[in-house]
């Protein structure tokens, strides 16, 4: 199973543009994204070239292969022209057989791995929803990319696609039960 996971593209055209490049390059099964799709937010300055019809014509295209989760940022207005859903909180993603568990455990003694998705400003590291050791929790909402383990889980943070706060760009792929951490290069 490959994912490519990506949060906060606040509805730059620019910067969802090169996301797509990279989906298409990547070819993963599902693309996971972690909400604050099409809004800049009060807080937010305009991110490069903010079009988020254009942000929704592109998002629609993968609409057969993506899991999405609400961000502090979408609203029901944003469900009604994204043709897949995005206002839950959370989403769970299982990955049947990792090449790798937790604690570099091969994937005989690892078992399926759980993929709690969310998109940071309810559950996060913070305030950790109870899932298993092994788990990873996938969330964006900081702006700033990570993996980190802490209580036998990983933590994975694939960052801002528009508007990062610590200097790049980025998204996250999962394949093989590893998670690594990407960056965005504009046109």
């Amino acid at each position: 199973m490959k994912l490519l996971i990506a949060s906060d593209i606040h509805g730059s055209a620019y910067w969802c543009r090169a996301l797509m490049a990279q989906i298409e390059a990547e070819s993963p099964d599902t693309v996971v994204l972690l909400g604050d799709l099409l809004y800049h937010g009060p807080r937010n300055d305009l991110p490069r070239d903010y079009a988020p019809k254009e942000v929704l014509a592109m998002l629609n295209t993968l609409a057969d292969r993506v899991v999405a989760v609400r961000g502090n940022c979408d609203s029901e207005v944003d469900q009604m022209v994204l043709d897949f859903p995005c206002m839950a909180d959370y989403a769970i993603v299982m990955d049947a057989e990792p090449a790798e568990g937790a604690d570099g455990q091969p994937a005989s003694k690892a078992g399926p791995r759980l993929l709690f998705c969310t998109h940071g400003h309810l559950f996060g590291p913070q305030n950790v929803p109870p899932i298993a050791r092994g788990a990873a929790l996938l969330y964006g909402h900081t702006h700033v990319k990570e993996i980190a383990s802490r209580d036998g889980a990983l933590f994975v943070n694939p960052g801002s696609v528009s508007l990062p706060k610590d200097g790049s760009n980025s998204y996250a792929v999962y394949e093989n039960g590893a998670f690594e951490l990407r960056e965005l290069v504009g046109e």
